[in-house]
């Protein structure tokens, strides 16, 4: 499956985006999808394909939906009829739901090896914000039990599953209710790293093939930060948090960290904001004098990230550090001072197994950092490891662990999202202490507040006051952003209107 593409037709309708995440959660990660969009049954020609899924919606004197599979010669189809006049929505929805249903009933008696087990977790629950549910649902005064109720009926949606959106979105909610919408918050992208991890899809460029870019491309980026600092100001907005991430901000050397940091002090005032969050990553790449910088400048949260203590795992996955490394980089951080330390671990690792994932978490939480952060492995499509894909490696055994022993050492869900192509379609969790929840990741993933992006691949999520969502990208690559940059700026005027509204309601 993973060396040809499986057929998708979708006749009379033109719902890829939603089929083809609700297909993916049943077929081995990796796998790819041809999707051929027909106006009737008539044009596709059944004989000529070993394998297909097929979609259809049918509106005459009521809306007739079908899902028809063929899988190694055997063929199934199941029908649904919904009133003429449902709205886009529901005939989405339902023909989701029968392709689910088609899927999980056939997986067991004609799926190939290879092919996951019919239950899924989050059922029908695809996007990215499953949190967001749960938390419209309780703000209608739903109860648990009716919100876990509802969510069941229309997704699918596992008790297990529900339990952790709803214990993430009751720790978010008090953080939520105190946010500032008239305010935004910055992300500064940093897209250089040591190596280029087998797992990492961003847009990162390796030391060795991206240093003659770094000055130049630090030029441009406080360009940027002036630019945005001077529309902050004009239109009397707050900076309520800020972010550096990348890549590996600390792939820098103290003195280029130090003129970021500074034309940030510059162009923003910080004495009132919330957070301050530097993605500090790497432990190869930490050391006491960029530390030192990074908190003299302000930032009073870091992230520290080993993934895995197991030192074979970092080999397999293309990490130059030992887990020794990581020891003595938590320990500097907070020797310099620094008293909110995030961990960020990877379940599903290649090479990996539950014993040795559950020996980091356990070793992670003596450490006893503020934030523990775990993420399921995603398979993206510019990965190394896309194309040969990855053997199951009981990442769900190792994520159940995880929420297991995290709650019983207070360590807390406040966030989580979840994307295409994870190991057996799970999700990705920060846990944090009491107090200690990052605003910034809760409002990113909430969508209540404006986040203004500056850097290679940065986006700009700009959060009107009538609740729409508009974004603009940055370029992807250094090079472009730098060739490009004056165009960039031409494309921020958008967000010149979209603050100006923020800043009128600050003066009613």
């Amino acid at each position: 499956m993973n060396k040809s593409k499986m057929p998708i037709v979708l006749i009379g309708n033109n719902f890829k985006y939603e089929i083809e995440a609700v297909v993916k959660i049943f077929f081995p990660s990796g796998t790819r999808f041809e999707f051929i969009f027909e106006e009737s049954t008539a044009n596709f020609d059944k004989s000529a394909y070993n394998d297909y899924i097929i979609a259809y919606v049918i509106k005459k004197y009521s809306i007739s939906l079908c899902a028809e599979l063929k899988i190694d010669g055997c063929s199934e189809k199941m029908y649904y009829q919904l009133p003429h006049g449902s709205d886009k929505d529901t005939v989405e929805h339902e023909l989701c739901r029968l392709i689910y249903t088609l899927l999980s009933l056939a997986t067991d008696i004609y799926l190939p090896e290879g092919f996951s087990s019919f239950y899924s977790p989050w059922g029908l629950m695809t996007g990215i914000r499953p949190v967001k549910k749960v938390i419209e649902l309780i703000r209608q005064g739903k109860t648990r039990d009716e919100a876990e109720k509802i969510l069941e009926d229309k997704y699918i949606l596992s008790p297990k599953k529900f339990r952790l959106a709803y214990e993430t979105a009751v720790n978010q909610m008090p953080i939520l209710e105190k946010i500032n919408k008239n305010a935004v918050s910055l992300y500064i992208s940093i897209p250089f790293c040591p190596t280029r991890c087998s797992y990492c899809s961003f847009v990162s460029h390796s030391m060795d093939s991206a240093v003659k870019l770094i000055p130049e491309y630090i030029e441009k980026l406080c360009l940027e930060i002036e630019y945005l600092g001077n529309l902050v100001r004009e239109t009397n907005t707050s900076i309520d948090t800020i972010y550096f991430g990348g890549g590996t901000p600390t792939s820098l050397s103290a003195e280029q960290i130090k003129i970021i940091m500074e034309c940030v002090q510059k162009n923003f005032d910080l004495d009132n904001i919330r957070e301050y969050s530097f993605e500090a990553g790497r432990p190869d790449t930490i050391t006491e004098e960029k530390l030192r910088v990074i908190k003299a400048y302000g930032a009073d949260r870091i992230s520290v990230n080993p993934q895995t203590l197991n030192d074979s795992v970092l080999k397999a996955i293309g990490r130059n550090h030992s887990s020794g490394e990581f020891f003595k980089a938590f320990e500097t951080a907070r020797k310099i001072g620094f008293n909110n330390i995030n961990t960020d671990l990877i379940a599903g690792l290649p090479t990996d197994t539950p014993d040795s994932f559950r020996n980091t978490l356990d070793k992670i939480i003596e450490l006893n950092p503020e934030s523990i952060t775990v993420h399921t492995l995603t398979l993206k499509r510019s990965s190394d490891l896309f194309a040969n894909g990855v053997q199951n490696n009981l990442a769900d055994e190792m994520i159940d662990y995880s929420v297991e022993t995290l709650v019983k050492n207070d360590y807390f869900p406040y966030y989580l999202y979840r994307q295409k192509n994870t190991l057996d379609n799970l999700e990705n969790v920060g846990y944090a202490k009491k107090g200690f929840e990052s605003c910034y990741n809760i409002f990113i993933m909430d969508e209540t507040q404006i986040i203004i992006g500056a850097g290679c691949s940065a986006s700009t999520k700009m959060v009107y006051p009538d609740g729409k969502i508009s974004r603009i990208h940055n370029y992807k690559f250094p090079y472009e952003y730098i060739r490009n940059f004056d165009r960039l700026m031409d494309k921020k005027k958008e967000l010149v209107e979209c603050l100006k509204k923020i800043s009128s309601l600050q003066q009613r």
